[in-house]
């Protein structure tokens, strides 16, 4: 072939020289999608993978709906176990009122109190030996006593409670006779009150001497716990 070559005349050796060794091809233009390819088969499980980083955290969500109604009484719960025994505490003040007191000269002058003025106990200072009269102090209900020797005239006693007799004895005697006379009942004072003995006209017979006495006493039985106490109190 190469021999046939050299053979060639000069316009033949030009043809070859003009003819491009490689043509340039125009781009063509672009071609419709192709056809959607089968669902491949599942891949292998991964069974040993690395764990992912922490995501940053999301953004707060909105409130939930509006609050419910207020739900109903629940049951009462068990009995609890009994606590530790707390520490004492102070003494309850004790209430008293009481007395005790003679006579010191015999037959008293009538219709006015009878001054007691020989005094055996009187610690709470509420009876006056001054006035003869017993000041309640303490509401509440009291034990009132009477002993007393009666010599040559007859005597009358009352006991007077808030300027009422509440209670009246006599003993008649006459000449030199001497003999006593006693009383005891319970009333029930109010604080403020007063209670006395006195005797009556012609009727004042009660005596004392160095061998004779005659007592008049009173105590209190039980205090009145009521509002009316504690108010009395509360104002002083």
């Amino acid at each position: 072939m190469c021999r046939q070559y050299r053979k060639a005349k000069k316009p033949s050796l030009w043809l070859l020289i003009k003819i491009p060794l490689k043509t340039p091809c125009n781009k063509g233009s672009y071609g419709f999608p192709g056809l959607k390819g089968q669902k491949g088969s599942k891949g292998d499980t991964c069974e040993n993978g690395t764990k992912g980083d922490k995501g940053d955290r999301g953004d707060a969500g909105d409130p939930g709906g509006v609050a419910g109604s207020k739900g109903g009484r629940g049951a009462p719960g068990r009995k609890g176990s009994r606590g530790a025994k707390g520490a004492r505490g102070d003494a309850a003040k004790l209430l008293r009122s009481a007395f005790s007191a003679g006579l010191s000269k015999p037959f008293p002058p009538p219709n006015v109190p009878i001054r007691f003025d020989k005094i055996l106990y009187n610690d709470q200072e509420d009876y006056n030996p001054s006035t003869g009269k017993f000041n309640c102090s303490v509401p509440g209900a009291y034990v009132f006593a009477y002993h007393l020797t009666v010599r040559g005239r007859p005597a009358r006693v009352s006991l007077v409670a808030r300027s009422r007799k509440v209670a009246k004895a006599r003993e008649t005697l006459y000449g030199q006779e001497i003999d006593q006379a006693s009383f005891l009942t319970v009333l029930k004072l109010s604080a403020g009150d007063q209670v006395w003995l006195e005797v009556a006209r012609d009727w004042n017979g009660v005596y004392v001497s160095a061998e004779d006495d005659s007592v008049f006493t009173g105590f209190l039985l039980y205090p009145d716990t009521g509002r009316d106490f504690f108010f009395f109190h509360k104002k002083k």
